[in-house]
């Protein structure tokens, strides 16, 4: 039988292991063997009688799955009650935790939309490998995470009202054991309400020891005129300092487009957006729809969310990272220098244990604009 517990994917399908299939929700909270949907309902026992969190107060965490390894989580599925005018922020209000093996600082703590690239303030259809959203508000991650010890899987509500229904799943697998050099899964939220100029946009840093970087999220909302993806994204590898080792040509070259996302439509130029599995733009709004309904005007800036997985490409590193974005914008007069509101999620493996987080925003400081 096969031994590698990571080898997934249509083509090995037909290849068995030792693993052994395990599943949380609400129905089912321990994980536990022969114990899914026993709770009753008014049409009797077992008939869906605990499907979802039920009024998550505002302050609270709840903690959505605690599990002892070894194993690997395979894939997340969680959606939250309706985004209404006055829960507009909800998205952002609510942050996903993650915890490897008894740690006390998250390897994951990002606010839930911006996870699963919705950080603008509503769900974004997303159509690719990793990350899927679908409608309405279905987030799905298929990131594999694997545990040694114990996962741990936590959510807080810092939104100003209860959320009444959160449902969730999160499937796994149990092992006897994993392979020495496993890395774990990671990812880190970063916002700056206004770059500043002539200096780079940090994706992530401070981030020590031996692993691979696998993915950007982007969310931006454009405050200056004009084309604003000149930029390069720059990864800095084991010690670089002044010149990174890697870096793209242009923002929308780093996330798989080309001239401007451009397309001639009705003799405007209009910028086209895109799903594909390792590489998207799903993202654009030139005014904000909930603030237009609530106050009946539109004085938001545009705003884009974008994707880029290094799946087939990972960026490999033995000591540590930094990951940047220049602020860069074109008119017809050339290069300039811009300011912009830009938050990211960083998503990379790597072996414990890893650098604390920088502290985590203010939900005031994570609203969109």
């Amino acid at each position: 039988m096969i031994s590698n517990p990571f080898a997934g994917g249509l083509a090995s399908l037909p290849l068995v292991n030792n693993g052994r299939s395990r599943s949380i929700n609400a129905e089912n909270p321990l994980g536990e063997k022969g114990k899914g949907c026993t709770a009753a309902s008014g049409l009797g026992p077992s008939r869906k009688g605990s499907p979802c969190l039920e009024n998550l107060t505002p302050g609270s965490t709840a903690t959505l799955a605690e599990i002892d390894g070894p194993g690997i989580i395979e894939h997340i599925w969680i959606t939250v009650a309706d985004v209404t005018e006055k829960g507009r922020f909800v998205l952002r209000d609510l942050v996903l935790r993650m915890y490897w093996d008894g740690e006390t600082n998250p390897s994951v703590e990002s606010p839930l939309g911006d996870f699963f690239c919705s950080g603008l303030g509503e769900g974004c259809e997303i159509n690719s490998l990793p990350i899927v959203v679908n409608p309405t508000r279905g987030f799905n991650s298929f990131f594999p995470m694997p545990f040694g010890r114990k996962a741990k899987i936590t959510i807080e509500n810092q939104h100003s009202a209860p959320i009444p229904n959160l449902f969730y799943q999160i499937d796994y697998c149990l092992y006897d054991d994993l392979p020495k050099e496993t890395a774990y899964f990671h990812a880190q939220w970063r916002r700056q309400k206004f770059t500043e100029k002539a200096e780079d946009y940090v994706i992530l840093d401070h981030v020590a020891g031996k692993g691979q970087y696998v993915g950007t999220y982007l969310a931006i909302s454009t405050l200056e005129r004009y084309w604003w993806g000149e930029g390069e994204v720059k990864f800095y590898l084991d010690g670089d300092s002044l010149y990174p080792t890697l870096c793209s040509t242009g923002t929308e070259d780093y996330f798989g487009g080309a001239w401007s996302f451009a397309v001639q439509e009705n003799g405007k130029t209009v910028e086209k957006n895109y799903c594909t599995p390792f590489m998207g733009y799903p993202c654009y709004s030139a005014h904000d729809k909930a603030i237009h309904s609530l106050y009946h005007n539109d004085d938001c800036p545009p705003m884009r969310g974008l994707y880029r997985w290094h799946i087939p490409d990972p960026i490999r590193f033995s000591e540590n990272i930094r990951v940047t974005l220049q602020q860069i914008g074109s008119c017809k007069d050339g290069l300039f220098e811009r300011q912009d509101d830009v938050a990211s999620v960083a998503y990379w493996y790597q072996l414990e244990p890893h650098q604390p987080f920088f502290p985590f925003p203010a939900k005031e400081e994570r609203w969109p604009r």
